[in-house]
């Protein structure tokens, strides 16, 4: 059986619509080095969920919206394994001694890009910022939190470990790692997809949280003090 830590709290069908990946107005660099293969560079007009779940990699629209420049530079010249068990985890799980376990070899490798490609690329991307509204500018207050705050928080108040590590080994594997999700996204990004994760990826597994606004705050707040303490070590 598959242990709660990869499996997503959703009951839905699957749709037949077929997969379309739309990139008419993305950035040319973006196409040369073939990057709708794997992502939509504009807005899907498709929000099945078979385009979800059969997606290569994240929808990247609203990349400036999202992730932090330097980060994606960095990132591009050498990718580590952001999601432990893919774009979608049941693709890339299997039986285990004890539990189930990722297919590593099932995973795809992003590619390396050349310092100057990968320039170039994270310039393009940081065009593509999505619909108005789509994040909430300036509603992360960059408030700190007590680390063992933040835990408890992350932990065991609103079960986030079931589905993300904090560090390799600790928390769950069917979504991103958040060790260095502070380097890697911007704040007000953290703070509106914990908000309301469908209105930025329809369909996500990610629950919506009823949560108050002292609470997001803190949340995003312990997930950005992750990378700072990530980046002593």
């Amino acid at each position: 059986m598959m242990k709660p830590y990869l499996l997503a709290a959703i009951s839905v069908s699957f749709f037949t619509a077929p997969l379309a990946v739309h990139a008419g107005e993305a950035p040319a660099v973006l196409l040369q080095l073939e990057c709708a293969s794997c992502h939509a560079l504009t807005k899907p007009e498709n929000t099945s969920l078979d385009r979800l779940w059969e997606r290569k990699g994240p929808d990247l629209y609203y990349a400036g919206s999202k992730f932090n420049k330097d980060w994606l530079v960095k990132w591009l010249q050498d990718p580590t394994k952001i999601r432990p068990a893919g774009e979608f985890y049941r693709k890339h799980v299997k039986p285990g001694a004890k539990e189930d376990v990722v297919d590593e070899p099932s995973l795809t490798i992003h590619p390396k890009l050349t310092t100057k490609d990968a320039e170039a690329a994270a310039d393009a991307l940081m065009t593509l910022t999505g619909p108005e509204g789509l994040i909430e500018k300036g509603a992360f207050k960059n408030q700190k939190v007590v680390p063992s705050m933040g835990t408890m928080y992350f932990n065991k108040l609103r079960g986030c470990s079931a589905c993300h590590m904090t560090a390799p080994g600790k928390g769950g594997l069917s979504g991103p790692e958040m060790a260095t999700a502070g380097a890697r996204l911007q704040p007000d990004f953290i703070y509106s997809y914990i908000k309301d994760p469908q209105k930025i990826d329809k369909g996500i597994w990610m629950p919506k949280l009823d949560i108050s606004d002292a609470d997001l705050q803190k949340l995003t707040s312990y997930i950005v003090q992750l990378s700072a303490k990530e980046d002593k070590k």
